[in-house]
């Protein structure tokens, strides 16, 4: 089946370049990539993606880029066909990708607007082995969006982009798969934008000694630590200099495709939290907002 297999990136613009710059290097533990393009290239260390974040100055804080992987230049080409075929409008056709990274894809927005890249044959970097204690992230885990029509937004990832529907919280929130992963996706209501980016740490002890970390770096935890239901995975949630929320996650469920049976699960504290130890709460998070540049492509 031609579909999505996985999160590449996420491509930020932002106000202030140094102070996420700094972030992501010093505090939240990426590894910067080399570049000469004028933006600023994050790799995690337990990925061979080549970068997981990309940052770039802007006007705006927007999203640039929300990229997803694909098998092979056929599958990137029958892919682009679908989203075409779907009415969402392509921002380039698939062809060579220049620049830090390379590969072949295209891009495209969403029916909300936001700006989607699928691509292949991606420059790749030996991923390193990561010790229980290190503490740092291993890859990004998955992409939380808000969607004004958010049914139709789950329709348009299933049938057209591959994804399979792992559970649904009660009818507000749907985590999707690409993979053995229970969610590479998640789409809530609300205005066309970014909810939050999630990164897998390779134990609960080591998202802890995150929390740690970032607390005495002075980023106040806003919801968290606890453990979702819905995946099964604990969490910490955060947010950036230019206020975009990050999560440290882990223990993400694992799923069979041919067992799986999706649940939907009665929203409440406990489904929400198993734990209920933490502090904060879905309330604390930063309200959504519509991004600033829908369908309006970035610079790069």
């Amino acid at each position: 089946m031609t579909k999505v297999t996985d999160i590449r990136y996420v491509g930020y613009g932002v106000t202030d370049l140094e102070a996420e710059r700094e972030f992501y290097r010093d505090v939240w533990k990426l590894e910067e990539v080399p570049s000469s393009d004028g933006m600023v290239y994050f790799a995690a260390r337990g990925s061979n993606e080549h970068h997981v974040v990309r940052l770039r100055e802007a006007s705006d804080q927007r999203i640039d880029v929300i990229a997803l992987a694909a098998s092979s230049r056929a599958d990137v080409d029958a892919l682009a066909a679908k989203v075409r075929d779907a009415g969402a409008e392509l921002i380039s056709e698939p062809a060579a990708i220049e620049g830090v990274g390379a590969g072949y894809g295209f891009r495209f927005f969403s029916p909300d607007g936001l700006p989607f890249e699928i691509s292949c044959d991606v420059e790749t970097r030996e991923k390193k082995s990561l010790k229980r204690w290190d503490g740092v992230p291993e890859k990004i885990s998955h992409v939380v969006l808000h969607s004004p029509n958010h049914h139709a937004m789950v329709k348009f990832f299933t049938d057209v982009l591959g994804f399979k529907v792992s559970d649904w919280l009660g009818d507000f929130m749907c985590f999707l798969r690409c993979n053995e992963w229970h969610h590479r996706l998640a789409v809530l209501p609300g205005p066309p934008c970014l909810n939050h980016v999630a990164y897998d740490m390779p134990t609960v002890d080591d998202m802890m000694r995150g929390v740690s970390r970032l607390k005495k770096a002075g980023h106040d935890i806003q919801w968290g630590p606890g453990r979702h239901t819905a995946g099964n995975n604990t969490f910490s949630y955060f947010v950036s200099p230019n206020g975009f929320v990050v999560e440290y996650t882990s223990e993400l469920e694992q799923v069979d495709d041919e067992t799986w049976e999706a649940t939907v699960h009665t929203p409440s504290e406990q489904i929400m939290d198993q734990w209920g130890v933490g502090v904060g709460g879905p309330q604390t998070m930063p309200k959504p907002k519509p991004d600033p540049c829908l369908f309006k492509a970035a610079e790069a």
